[in-house]
């Protein structure tokens, strides 16, 4: 069957799916414009101070706007996040201390946070070289949370607990809302005081809640993921309880500075935009996600998660089996991108991961995952995950080609 015909198949078999996406975009969108209104955002907010940042007035609006957004106490947007890898790091540092215990409950954390952690690398002041004892529950054979191991799990002294909410590159379900609800019930029966941490990467705006609405303590997550709306240049922001926001602004600026420093270089118009654009390029990564998962599981390739499965996050997960597929379905994405069409992507080292990758991403933002990306560590099963994407059209296109490109399974 060509190629146009397989999407043509799969766009009917998905529609009732694309109509629920639309209408969770409605939901979430009123959310966002309810803080707009409750705020009164205006143009005068998209003006920026230099030097210091002192005194923002646009910059302090839209930290409390995305606090009412995430349904959190308070919140930091800042350009000056590197990554949602910088974020997550200037969380842990602000919360845990030494001989502080750290439990990661959804397996092994993300590759880029194994040097944070401690459980990777020397010498460049990880957790562990602070003094942070680590731990993790291994998932269940399954691939999900070992709830009954959960629930004996939490020590006097564990400070913090980790909650990674997307799959990273695993082959597990990323976590649901509801998840994430009962992984904060769990522990805090255990201890009230330990700091129910997420790493939300991936998830913004998949539900109509964020983890703070569910009793989450803190939240992280980068600007040119899902929230930035694909058109935000830098950042990444935390959102949650007041003292633990604040305790890690005082680790990306200064203690005595906090949030009340960093200059937003001009960027507040695009950081309000991106917040009120998010809901919708979401939906759209989220439709493009469903057709692929679709369009592979037809041609025979184990995906994950499945063709009708609620989206947990923006990531789709394909397994191609050889590192010759992995690359080849890469460099096709690349021909497909609006940027860059005529680079090849090649297997190379990159800071802060374990193996070599492969990555496709041809984006107006650079390394923006909300836009239309592939990417895969070279090492079995040889999995791609595609992420992103601003409308599923340009999935779909990008997917005629790499159906005829790699073939049946």
């Amino acid at each position: 069957m060509p190629s146009s015909l397989n999407l043509q198949a799969a766009e009917q078999a998905l529609s009732q799916i694309f109509s629920g996406i639309d209408a969770q975009v409605k939901k979430n969108l009123q959310r966002v414009l309810t803080a707009f209104r409750h705020h009164r955002i205006g143009a005068h907010h998209f003006a920026g101070v230099t030097g210091y940042g002192h005194d923002d007035l646009g910059r302090q609006a839209l930290d409390q706007v995305f606090a009412e957004v995430m349904g959190a106490e308070a919140a930091a947007v800042r350009v000056q996040f590197v990554s949602g890898t910088h974020a997550i790091a200037c969380a842990l540092f602000g919360v845990l201390r030494p001989g502080d215990e750290m439990l990661a409950v959804a397996g092994s954390p993300y590759d880029t946070l194994e040097e944070v952690i401690g459980v990777r690398g020397s010498g460049q002041g990880s957790l562990a070289e602070f003094g942070v004892r680590y731990r993790q529950l291994d998932l269940t054979a399954e691939g999900t949370i070992d709830w009954q191991a959960l629930g004996q799990a939490v020590k006097p002294d564990t400070r913090l607990v980790l909650i990674q909410r997307s799959c990273g590159y695993s082959w597990r379900s990323s976590l649901s809302i509801a998840d994430i609800e009962k992984i904060v019930y769990l522990v805090k029966q255990q201890n009230p005081n330990t700091v129910c941490f997420v790493d939300n990467c991936y998830g913004e705006f998949i539900e109509d809640r964020e983890p703070p609405a569910v009793g989450a303590d803190l939240v992280a997550g980068s600007l040119i993921k899902n929230p930035g709306g694909t058109i935000v240049s830098a950042g990444g922001y935390v959102a949650g309880r007041a003292d633990l926001v604040e305790a890690a602004t005082c680790r990306l600026t200064a203690p005595g500075i906090g949030s009340s420093g960093g200059a937003t270089f001009d960027q507040n118009r695009l950081l309000f935009q991106g917040l009120f654009l998010a809901s919708q390029t979401v939906g759209e990564a989220m439709k493009g996600n469903h057709l692929t998962a679709y369009v592979f599981e037809q041609l025979g390739y184990p995906v994950n998660p499945l063709p009708s499965a609620p989206r947990r996050d923006v990531i789709q997960a394909v397994q191609l089996g050889t590192p010759e597929k992995l690359i080849a379905f890469c460099k096709i994405i690349q021909q497909h991108s609006p940027i860059g069409s005529y680079l090849e992507p090649v297997p190379a080292e990159m800071p802060g991961y374990e193996s070599k990758l492969v990555m496709a991403g041809g984006t107006f933002i650079d390394g923006s995952t909300s836009e239309f990306s592939a990417d895969g560590p070279l090492r079995k099963p040889y999995i791609v995950f595609c992420q992103g994407g601003t409308h599923w059209t340009h999935v779909a296109i990008a997917l005629e080609a790499a159906i005829d490109a790699i073939g049946k399974a």
